[in-house]
């Protein structure tokens, strides 16, 4: 009898397959996601942009609710189009969350994933705050409300409902801050982002949370850090949509290089 150890059968699975492949594997995929994510960023500056500075301070005269209530109600079709859009906003900032997760694990699991749940909460506070925003259309149109409460009651609890929307987007730009300066941080640790915009990301970071402490700590205006500093994160997506879709992963030496960029 033939006792010839017979060889294994062989099992043919990803694990198996060539480094190179998965290489290749791993680089299209973040290809996919630096693209996803880079778009998803540009279509939340224009959507926040047109909600927020068109739709809302266009029509709103803060210290002014009858003012205010007049000229949401002569253009209520654009008040309600700035209300969708950042509903819109919101599911936008999920689908980036878990992009550039996807993007930047390769640096850390971790803190890609601390990352995008900062991200994730923020994107809850803003929900609330758009239903106070839902909530002033409700009080300006609903008979009910006009049955129960007169016009200088209904004005002033709408005026107070946007003031409120103010408050709650500013403590949610706090979280928002946190994880810029984190995707800052895996950004410059990466090898395949410049690192130039990682310290562009993690400055627009920084004043975002500087713009959430002072409008906390001191009364009155306060001067919008992040109006100067914002300029990181737009450059990102304009990177993972023009550059992303070439990234090559190195192995682990080159996570140190800045010149590892996408080929």
């Amino acid at each position: 009898m033939d006792r010839t150890p017979k060889p294994l059968p062989q099992h043919h699975s990803r694990d198996a397959l060539p480094p190179a492949l998965l290489g290749s594997d791993a680089d299209r995929s973040i290809r996919r996601a630096s693209i996803t994510a880079g778009v998803g960023i540009l279509l939340i500056t224009v959507l926040a942009g047109f909600g927020k500075f068109v739709a809302l301070d266009g029509l709103v005269t803060p210290d002014d609710a009858a003012r205010t209530a007049t000229g949401i109600l002569a253009s209520e079709g654009l008040f309600r189009l700035g209300v969708a859009a950042l509903s819109v906003v919101v599911a936008l900032d999920v689908v980036v969350a878990w992009a550039l997760y996807r993007v930047f694990s390769p640096v850390s699991t971790g803190v890609s994933l601390l990352a995008a749940w900062f991200r994730l909460v923020y994107a809850g506070v803003l929900l609330v705050a758009v239903s106070h925003l839902i909530e002033v259309l409700r009080l300006l149109g609903d008979d009910q409300y006009r049955a129960a409460f007169n016009t200088d009651q209904l004005q002033a609890q709408a005026l107070s409902g946007i003031h409120s929307f103010g408050e709650v987007f500013g403590a949610g730009l706090l979280l928002f801050g946190l994880h810029l300066l984190i995707v800052g941080y895996l950004a410059y640790r990466s090898g395949y982002v410049p690192r130039l915009l990682g310290v562009l990301l993690a400055v627009a970071g920084l004043g975002y949370v500087v713009d959430s402490f002072g409008a906390i700590l001191f009364r009155g205006s306060w001067t919008d850090v992040s109006a100067f500093t914002f300029i990181g994160e737009f450059l990102l997506a304009l990177w993972l949509v023009v550059r992303g879709r070439r990234v090559t992963l190195g192995g682990p030496e080159h996570h140190g290089d800045p010149l590892a960029v996408a080929r």
